[in-house]
């Protein structure tokens, strides 16, 4: 049994934020699934969006979220998030963050901003290209400084311990309260309990579900299906992004080419050399994310090519290695010269737009228990997830939510006993070939049928397919010891069933969710959610509650 005052699951920029800003006697245990720095924070190429130039504004940059959002954005939670943006900047500064700079023409330095797709300005503020990982690692040092911080890497949490479902309401207090949660150890391969006041998920997406995706192994949705299991309601699943630039290539797995490309003059073209995006939409290459993804995928199926291409090769050489030093020495080790030629790229799954509801400080409808960053619903980025709005959403929201976990009296939080991980019915797993099929079928059709363009029957058939795989999951998760493959597995096949459901629920095209069925979308559907609540069991469009 490990008992804290806050236990914190995820370490990226949400979680470690979170823990640096909660007041210093707090007792803080903070897990990772694997090492430290291995979430999807340390893979963010592009960086943060703030408003740092005084030609832009805060007004500006809220109108540029909710454009992109496509009428499901929460104006409060919009400018909540955006009106930090420049304090949130020095903070990452002050902890040591080094960002790029560009020297004036009054021989001062300023932080260098670039554009994105979405964005009417410049106003992206970066670490050449792997400002994630340069956040990461500041967060990582000074999380190490700290005294009432415990770190758990190698852990994985398999579920949240609510007064409600493990301890049958045996508090006085009525309502749902989470107290923990019970984590596998993956080194000892044993299971422990840990005891908590407050508890924060800032577990990331879930975009492990799809065949295709830019994020680390580790992005299976595990806080949006332990929510969902502890009583909270997600909404806006329907929503995921696919970026439209992976590189395409057998050994790049997973590789993104940062947006940031094509905010600097890069231009996505057909096998043969022409030109498209401008077709779509008069942005082009600019356009917000899910039409370019839309562009790419409708090109690539009419022509039948398993690619397109982004093209920088017109900027001097100097220019594309100052700018994208990552990604140029990638693209060079995989044999593409992105100083003479165009390299191959394809759509793949990257962001988590829906997820856990939450208030603008984090709160669920559970007591005591938080989630903050892509694991969230919180109004920010509506039907489409504007770039380099990600990192911000993660440090502003972990701000909000410290402000209040610090002004509660954590003493008055009742306390419970807390049974012990049962393991006396469970054997040790007889044939693990099943998990691998089952992640691996599950992977597909998602890909298959609830991919970039959707249609009812291509729903159907995945829903069909996924209620068969979650019996067979949960027979199997019952008899047997879990595992981390286990975990995930059966976290990710819950994911899938709200991502479908709501889809299935959302009659009309917007956004990120296309479908063939309702191509436009319904003027009576702006300003709607997609709600799932475990209660009722039942899929909903209902107005947005979550920050009201």
């Amino acid at each position: 049994m490990h008992n804290f005052d806050i236990l914190i699951i995820g370490s990226g920029a949400a979680g470690l934020s979170l823990a640096l800003r909660l007041q210093s006697d707090y007792r803080i245990a903070v897990i990772s699934k694997g090492p430290l720095d291995e979430g999807s924070t340390a893979w963010a190429q592009g960086g943060i969006s703030a408003v740092m130039d005084d030609e832009d504004s805060i007004e500006q940059h809220k109108a540029d979220t909710m454009d992109a959002g496509a009428g499901l954005c929460d104006e409060a939670a919009v400018l909540h998030t955006v009106s930090h943006g420049k304090e949130m900047i020095t903070w990452l500064q002050e902890l040591g963050v080094e960002f790029t700079y560009e020297t004036g023409l009054n021989g001062k330095k300023y932080l260098h901003l670039t554009r994105e797709g979405g964005h009417t300005h410049r106003r992206v503020v970066h670490s050449a290209d792997a400002t994630g990982w340069a956040i990461e690692n500041a967060l990582i040092k000074n999380t190490l400084e700290k005294d009432n911080i415990e770190l758990f890497d190698h852990h994985i949490a398999i579920d949240l311990i609510t007064t409600h479902k493990q301890l049958q309401n045996k508090v006085k207090n009525e309502t749902n309260q989470c107290v923990g949660a019970y984590v596998l150890d993956t080194i000892d391969n044993r299971v422990k309990t840990f005891k908590a006041k407050h508890v924060v998920l800032a577990t990331g997406g879930a975009s492990k579900v799809y065949l295709y995706t830019s994020n680390p192994d580790s992005a299976s949705g595990d806080g949006i299906a332990m929510a969902w299991r502890a009583g909270c309601r997600v909404a806006n699943m329907e929503f995921m992004q696919f970026h439209p630039t992976c590189l395409y290539h057998p050994t790049a797995k997973s590789y993104l080419i940062t947006e940031a490309v094509r905010g600097e003059g890069g231009k996505l073209l057909l096998p043969n050399g022409t030109e498209f995006a401008h077709e779509f939409d008069p942005r082009g290459v600019l356009a917000p994310r899910d039409i370019v993804a839309r562009a790419i995928d409708y090109k690539m199926k009419q022509m039948g090519v398993d690619c397109v291409y982004l093209d920088i090769s017109h900027k001097p050489k100097k220019f594309i290695q100052d700018h994208f030093p990552n990604v140029y020495a990638r693209c060079l080790k995989l044999g593409y010269d992105m100083s003479k030629e165009p390299v191959p790229v394809v759509p793949a799954a990257h962001y988590t737009c829906g997820g856990v509801m939450t208030d603008l400080k984090g709160q669920t409808d559970v007591d005591n228990l938080y989630a903050i960053g892509e694991t969230t619903h919180t109004g920010l980025h509506g039907a489409n997830r504007m770039a380099s709005n990600s990192l911000l959403e993660c440090l502003v929201f972990a701000s909000s939510t410290s402000e209040l976990i610090n002004s509660k009296i954590i003493k008055d939080i009742p306390t419970v006993e807390i049974p012990p991980w049962d393991e006396s019915r469970v054997t040790e797993p007889d044939e693990e070939i099943v998990v691998a099929h089952n992640w691996d079928e599950l992977r597909r059709f998602m890909w298959d049928y609830v991919g970039i363009v959707r249609t009812n029957k291509r729903l159907q058939r995945a829903k069909n397919r996924a209620d068969l795989l979650s019996s067979e999951i949960d027979e199997y998760y019952s008899n047997f010891r879990v595992s981390s493959d286990l975990i995930e597995l059966r976290n990710l096949t819950l994911v899938a069933d709200l991502i479908i459901r709501s889809a299935l629920s959302r009659k009309e095209s917007r956004g990120l969710h296309y479908t063939l069925d309702y191509p436009e979308s319904d003027p009576e559907l702006e300003d709607t959610d997609t709600i799932l609540d475990p209660k009722t069991e039942i899929s909903n469009v209902k107005p947005i509650y979550a920050t009201s």
